[in-house]
């Protein structure tokens, strides 16, 4: 049997290129942007910001920081570090606002968006046509879903049809608990129990701990996850494929249609300057780039 949806995609993404790994220990240090093509402010687009935005001086986004190397702590458990918040930075640099990245919960982070908690979602965030529903999304990168499992791989799984019959665990929210709940409806006398939680580091500490059987997660933090020397001695990837490829975007109010075309044509610009390419091979994403910034391409 075949999950609905699912296409299977070997690690060569990129046009004529091959996917790559994201490095376990990126450098330079997170937080300090050190891009060789420079990153200017555009004064037009600034101007072009709400005016809440604007009288504020930053753009308050919201994010679940156990993603590596997406969105993740740092050593002191305090500073969020990874991709997002160096392309975060790099828009509020070109936008000439601060872009401040606040710790929330992935579930509900649309809703927040939606009630004016926060200005939007830079949380790895898959664009999907439900979302849209719910916000726009403002697309930067491309990529899939890959299974990880215990090192060894003990119940040999190596396709999402495997899964029928296992417990596995994944984050409440995410379009991997889509995918799971969508499996589970093909399984027949192979029921596929679903743990949801509220992070991606809950699911995989019931993996470590063998509590479920496989955690699908979003390909970037896969690879990042079993060549990371801190964790690749416990995890390792399915198989060298992945589901459901698609669009990560930075989620806004859909009313917010100011600050949507500001990230949008930010975004650009970070894309045409290579500062974008820069940001991707510092963290070893660059299989997974877009070549045009879009909104709800998803």
């Amino acid at each position: 049997m075949r999950i609905r949806r699912a296409i299977v995609v070997l690690l060569l993404l990129a046009a004529g290129g091959c996917a790559t790994t994201p490095s376990a220990s990126p450098s330079p240090a997170a937080g300090a942007l050190d891009i060789t093509g420079g990153v200017t402010t555009d004064q037009a687009l600034h101007d072009r910001l709400p005016q809440a935005v604007r009288a504020r001086g930053s753009i308050r986004l919201v994010t679940d920081a156990s993603y590596a190397p997406m969105e993740y702590f740092a050593p002191d458990g305090r500073t969020i570090i990874g991709f997002s918040p160096d392309l975060a930075a790099a828009l509020g640099e070109v936008l000439g606002v601060k872009a401040e990245m606040v710790v929330g919960n992935f579930s509900g982070a649309l809703d927040e968006v939606a009630k004016g908690e926060f200005d939007g979602v830079l949380s790895s965030m898959t664009d999907t046509k439900e979302r849209q529903a719910q916000a726009d999304f403002v697309n930067y990168l491309n990529t899939g879903t890959s299974i990880v499992v215990q090192r060894g791989n003990p119940e040999k799984i190596t396709g999402f049809e495997d899964l029928c019959g296992q417990t596995v665990g994944t984050e409440k929210g995410t379009l991997q608990e889509d995918m799971l709940r969508t499996l589970a409806q093909s399984c027949g006398n192979r029921p596929l129990v679903i743990d949801s939680e509220p992070t991606n580091a809950d699911a995989l500490v019931l993996l470590r701990t063998g509590r479920v059987t496989a955690v699908p997660i979003d390909f970037p933090p896969a690879a990042y996850l079993v060549s990371d020397s801190r964790t690749g001695a416990f995890y390792e990837l399915a198989s060298e494929a992945q589901y459901d490829p698609g669009l990560f975007g930075i989620a806004v109010a859909k009313e917010n249609t100011a600050l949507r075309d500001c990230l949008r044509e930010a975004l650009q610009k970070l894309i045409d300057s290579g500062v974008y390419g820069e940001l991707l091979a510092r963290w070893g994403l660059t299989s997974s780039a877009v070549s045009t910034a879009t909104v709800n391409g998803g």
